[in-house]
């Protein structure tokens, strides 16, 4: 079994069924995986502007399972609504 990471820092300007709506939308593309801990860190001010935006709404979620979905980075990038994303094997 492997271990993963995803940090997603989405859009400030998100209503809170917006962005629910948008971690559920991430959440059944990791449908083989399972969610061992989510946690909505909050917003925090960007080192730098992304997409004209000064501040980011952090999520991490710590995964376990043996593949991430192939086509799973390319549809994070296409979301506009996410500015960044950062998904890291740990074990």
């Amino acid at each position: 079994m492997r271990a993963y990471e995803l940090i997603l820092v989405t859009k400030t300007s998100l209503t809170d069924t917006l962005r629910k709506k948008l971690i559920a939308g991430v959440k059944t593309l990791l449908k083989d995986l399972k969610i061992v801990k989510e946690n909505e860190v909050g917003m925090k001010p960007l080192a730098y502007k992304i997409k004209k935006e000064v501040n980011g709404f952090y999520w991490d979620f710590v995964l376990e399972g043996e593949v991430i979905p192939q086509d799973f980075e390319k549809k994070l990038l296409e979301n506009d609504k996410i500015l960044r994303h950062l998904l890291l094997r740990t074990k």
